[in-house]
């Protein structure tokens, strides 16, 4: 599935130009694409925003979901800066705990989506940026791309959209720990080995490994897919156990509280 250029033929509604995203729509299958390439597309409150709308309006029609990402990156993580504005205006993290929980309302809609998520991801797929691929059903990327988790190393916890659970769902408590804990980068061969991704390509076949994938799943019965989804998403739950991250923007705004308070007394 090669994406086609906006405006090239008659707008469909879900062919949007939003703040942070550009979406585009062919036949069942939507792409959603982060589109702040000269930002890194970091993912901030606007792109939260932007990505609950485009989900949440989502035509029941659609039985695919691509989620792709403009530029050389699909995405360098949370926005930093974003971060410190919203402790500039509430030290006690208050703005921090709502992005938190619009952050894992956003995963959560594509985790829970009845139609098929698929991550097609490529240069660098950082934090915030990793969390939102992990969150998807499919996951496929150039074989040049790189992955990391840099929370830790920025005194932050791994608490964004319920990263933490699915990491040790998808790779293992063990493999998980090791990540999170070194925050250390990670290829695509690693990352298929890792069970973050089902498939690692060469660059110029990304589009066709997409489609390779969208084209199967868009011919299912629509009754089908959404049980088969439902099913999946059931027995993940189940295998997490006890999950947390529930508590992901409390746990956040009270770590970002007290490092910003730290930082005030030095």
């Amino acid at each position: 599935m090669t994406p086609r250029p906006l405006g090239t033929l008659p707008a469909l509604p879900e062919d949007r130009i939003l703040k942070t995203l550009r979406t585009y729509r062919q036949g069942p299958v939507l792409t959603v694409e982060l589109h702040v390439p000269e930002q890194g597309n970091v993912v901030t409150d606007a792109m939260l925003d932007d990505l609950l709308e485009v989900l949440h309006e989502q035509d029941p029609a659609v039985r695919v979901v691509v989620l792709a990402g403009a530029g050389d990156d699909f995405s360098l993580g949370g926005d930093r800066g974003e971060f410190a504005q919203h402790l500039t205006h509430d030290p006690s993290a208050g703005g921090v705990r709502v992005s938190g929980a619009k952050a894992r309302r956003v995963c959560d809609a594509l985790g829970e989506n009845p139609a098929v998520t698929i991550a097609r991801l490529h240069g660098r797929v950082v934090g915030a940026g990793f969390a939102l691929a992990l969150a998807c059903d499919l996951r496929v990327a150039a074989d040049d791309a790189t992955f990391r988790l840099p929370e830790l190393a920025l005194g932050l916890p791994s608490a964004w959209g319920g990263v933490l659970p699915r990491l040790v769902s998808e790779a293992g408590a063990a493999r998980a720990r090791e990540l999170v804990l070194t925050g250390r980068s990670f290829t695509a061969q690693e990352a298929v080995h890792l069970s973050v991704l089902q498939k690692a390509v060469p660059a110029h076949e990304l589009d066709a490994a997409v489609a390779a994938w969208a084209g199967p799943v868009a011919r299912r019965p629509a009754a089908a897919l959404r049980v088969t989804k439902t099913l999946f998403h059931s027995l993940s739950a189940a295998t997490r156990m006890a999950d947390v991250s529930a508590l992901d923007a409390e746990l956040m705004a009270a770590v970002v509280s007290e490092l910003h308070h730290a930082r005030a007394a030095d």
